[in-house]
């Protein structure tokens, strides 16, 4: 990894990050492929064992339904995880033994979801995979506090969705290319059954999770952490809760980040594990909406990259707002999608501020709580961020069960980034306890 770091540094790609800081980066390298599968692939791959007219087989509104809800589930059982996992992963010695072994499980399911052979199984395997999957993350995000300072923490987590977004594009383009050669788009180009191509598709993307993340698992180092005996799972309940009590009670800026974040990443949240559905729901051909998912792709690494760089002028608060703006305008924009052109500027606006409203969420929220307790923290993070999810998911199932459009349901969503605006305002006016 010393290898590649001192090239990589040389070719100015990645040039003033430590090795910690690189290797941090590089999990939203390698994590950054499955949530790219799950933005486009899986939804076509469910839907092509859900939908049909034999016993078992949904509508297409139905199936567009279900995942929905398998999402809100997703979410809610992430939303109840977090903070458990977190503070047990902030004891000593503990945060890479449970980032391990969700990372290890999450790429054995995501290898074991290309062999589903029904809609349910499929259905089932993935809500797994994405649970261990956002675990991940829960540990991954609280290490940011070990790998870097806190005045370099929004440019360093900018690079990570930045350079995920890039990399997720090399695994992607191999899943692509099986499922175009699976018939995925015309049966003409048929080399092998579509079952080969999930296979394929699933393998490739759990390899480059693995390979990409193993260099954080070799040199990662908890520096933050409490000093306490063995704890049990009450006892840390009680501690989750005197921890949500005091930042009701006495941290105001903490409180109104986390209502704010609430709001507006609501929207990010349904938006990206609904892109391809809202698309389909179009009517639009699979090939052009995944042309301007790559699209995005790119357009979000040179806005992370931007932000970045604005970071180091800026405080990350105007900087946030901006992008909650940005988003506001994106979903009023949904009205009017009829055409793939229409779908390609929307994809355009998301990727302005997509990566970069996550990562400046991430470093912002990072430097104002303690960082002996980032896991804890961060879990807790995650019961804002998936209960976000969870009621976006929820509201685009609603409307398409009622029998609404998909462009009411996105452009619903505008409500949560305007409160979101205001809530993160009163945030920023606030003192943290650090500073008082």
């Amino acid at each position: 990894m010393k290898k590649l770091f001192k090239w990589l540094n040389g070719t100015r790609i990645f040039r003033g990050l430590t090795p910690e800081e690189f290797s941090w980066v590089l999990y939203d390298v390698g994590n950054s492929a499955f949530t790219m599968l799950a933005c486009s692939l899986i939804p076509i791959w469910f839907k092509d064992l859900a939908i049909g007219t034999g016993p078992g087989k949904l509508s297409g509104d139905q199936a567009t339904a279900y995942y929905s809800l398998s999402i809100s589930l997703i979410t809610i059982v992430i939303a109840l995880l977090g903070p458990v996992l977190g503070a047990l992963a902030d004891h000593k010695e503990t945060k890479k033994i449970f980032f391990t072994t969700t990372v290890a499980a999450g790429v054995v399911g995501c290898i074991l979801n290309g062999f589903a052979w029904s809609w349910v199984v499929f259905l089932v395997i993935y809500v797994l995979t994405k649970i261990l999957y956002h675990s991940s993350l829960t540990f991954y995000d609280s290490m940011l506090n070990d790998v870097t300072t806190d005045e370099r923490m929004d440019e360093v987590s900018s690079y990570g969705y930045a350079w995920g977004y890039i990399g997720s594009c090399i695994p992607f383009i191999i899943a692509m290319i099986a499922y175009v050669l699976s018939g995925g788009l015309s049966e003409n180009l048929m080399l092998f059954s579509p079952f080969v191509g999930r296979v394929i598709g699933f393998a490739v993307t759990a390899v480059w999770w693995l390979l990409v993340t193993l260099p954080l698992i070799t040199h990662y180092k908890q520096k933050n952490y409490v000093e306490t005996e063995r704890t049990t799972v009450g006892s840390v309940f009680k501690k989750i809760f005197a921890t949500l009590k005091k930042i009701v009670t006495k941290d105001r800026k903490v409180m109104f980040f986390l209502i704010a974040f609430f709001l507006y990443i609501d929207g990010v949240g349904t938006i990206i594990d609904n892109c391809i559905n809202i698309g389909t729901d179009l009517g639009l051909p699979t090939v052009g909406q995944v042309v301007f998912l790559l699209a995005t792709q790119v357009v979000a690494w040179v806005g992370s990259l931007v932000f970045a760089k604005l970071s180091k002028k800026y405080d990350t608060v105007p900087l946030i707002l901006i992008c909650i703006a940005g988003y506001f305008a994106v979903c009023l924009y949904a009205l009017t999608l009829k055409t793939l052109l229409h779908f390609g500027i929307l994809a355009f606006g998301v990727g302005c501020f997509q990566g970069s409203i996550q990562s400046l969420s991430r470093s912002y929220y990072s430097k104002i709580i303690p960082p002996e307790n980032s896991g804890e923290y961060f879990g807790i993070y995650d019961i804002f961020s998936k209960g976000a999810s969870f009621l976006g998911s929820a509201v685009i199932a609603w409307v398409k069960l009622a029998g609404g459009t998909i462009n009411i349901a996105v452009a619903s969503l505008a409500i949560f980034f305007a409160l979101g605006f205001v809530f993160l305002i009163l945030s920023g006016k606030q003192k943290s306890l650090a500073e008082r």
